[in-house]
């Protein structure tokens, strides 16, 4: 018995050559998956070309002299030399331009100077530049190993104390330059003290008469006063910073030479004189 041969799918039929010739479905498929990737490619080519065109023809337009430094706005400095920071502007911003300028790496390079605690920096568009400077605020003098030393109120050093800080009469001595973990702490109850000195001090006219205060333990203050060119040092009431000092002072006047110091924590000042 003869087997009967498997019909073959044929496909639609087109002409060559004047001639009907029939296609399979795979060779229908291929001509369709030609048709759709051509275009897709052709497409993607010109997507790609019209990108490095525009980002080609953007950065050759930022680059313009139209963008170039033309203004440096420095505000808020008062002890943080504003040409010194210009100059930084400068420096980043010159070869870009103000559209290229990198910003965040001018306010690191900012805030890197001792009193600057934080910086903003912003475009003003063509060609300027604007700094906005917060400043740490010094809080006391404090002595260190390397000489007198300006401290703000979180206790960071911002720089050399000079004849011209006198808002600070008096000098912190007992500061703590450890790194350890009960050293900022300690600073910190240190430098509450100071103040709260200074506000007294300066309240009863005192201030001038102090030339450093020992606050090592800030449980028990001490004053360093000067009188007929000597010395004295006195124990301070820590409630009452301002009274105790005035009695001592009122105890002591005239009488420098012969006094070594006096115990003000009480109700009266005890002097302890020379031998």
């Amino acid at each position: 018995m003869a087997k009967k041969k498997k019909a073959r799918a044929k496909g639609p039929s087109v002409k060559l050559n004047g001639r009907k010739v029939s296609q399979t479905r795979g060779g229908v498929a291929s001509q369709g998956l030609r048709r759709f990737v051509l275009p897709l490619t052709i497409l993607g080519l010109l997507v790609a070309g019209i990108g490095f065109f525009s980002f080609s023809g953007y950065q050759t337009a930022t680059a313009s002299s139209f963008f170039s430094i033309r203004n440096i706005d420095v505000r808020g400095t008062e002890r943080t030399s504003a040409d010194d920071i210009r100059r930084i502007v400068t420096a980043a911003a010159e070869k870009p331009g103000v559209w290229n300028a990198d910003l965040s790496d001018i306010r690191v390079r900012i805030e890197k100077f001792p009193f600057v605690k934080s910086a903003a920096v912003s475009r003003v568009l063509p060609g300027g530049i604007r700094v906005n400077v917060i400043e740490r605020v010094p809080a006391a003098i404090v002595h260190v190993t390397s000489g007198n030393f300006l401290v703000d109120g979180e206790g960071v050093m911002l720089g050399a104390a000079s004849a011209t800080d006198k808002q600070f009469p008096f000098v912190l001595q007992g500061w703590d330059e450890g790194k350890t973990e009960k050293a900022v702490p300690e600073n910190l109850a240190r430098l509450k003290v100071y103040k709260k000195m200074l506000d007294e001090w300066t309240q009863f006219d005192l201030a001038s008469r102090v030339k450093e205060v020992n606050i090592a333990n800030p449980r028990e203050p001490t004053a360093i006063i000067e009188d007929s060119g000597h010395a004295i040092s006195i124990s301070l009431a820590r409630d009452n910073l301002g009274k105790s000092l005035k009695t001592a002072i009122e105890a002591t006047s005239g009488k420098g030479a012969k006094i070594k110091s006096v115990d003000a924590g009480g109700i009266y000042p005890v002097i302890s004189y020379m031998e």
